[in-house]
């Protein structure tokens, strides 16, 4: 069941600190993905007291909990958003203007499992960071 506020998973339900709850707040009205430095930021400008250690921290622990995505920029900068999607997924991202595609990907996911079947592995997560210039970008 998806919760009132639209978004895929209840980031809250771990330890909700007031580090966090203003952490998911800021990310909520964000458009797109914003680094750690951004939402850091954007958090003080609002009056908030937080250090920027700690949004890395709360970040990381969202990010594990599957309700903030994040992607790789080509400078290896991390960007992070709040996960609308409820099912795991991959991103496309555009190198130039960093607009983001969320991709369905059956095969890799079946692709994933069967490597880890053959060598033994289980409980198996991934990552895939695509990357690549965009239509519109490709235009110009």
């Amino acid at each position: 069941m998806q919760p009132e506020n639209g978004y895929a998973r209840d980031v809250t339900s771990t330890r909700n600190t007031a580090q966090r709850r203003e952490v998911i707040r800021v990310l909520g009205r964000v458009q797109g993905f914003v680094s750690a430095q951004e939402l850091h930021g954007l958090i003080i400008r609002d009056g908030g007291r937080i250090a920027l250690a700690t949004v890395y921290t709360q970040l990381k622990k969202l990010v594990e909990s599957g309700g903030v995505d994040v992607v790789m920029t080509d400078r290896g900068e991390s960007l992070f958003r709040r996960c609308v999607v409820d099912a795991h997924h991959h991103h496309l991202a555009c190198r130039n203007c960093g607009a983001i595609v969320e991709v369905d990907t059956p095969e890799l996911e079946r692709w994933s499992h069967e490597i880890g079947e053959r060598y033994g592995y289980y409980d198996l997560h991934h990552v895939l960071e695509l990357n690549g210039i965009c239509p519109a970008c490709q235009s110009k």
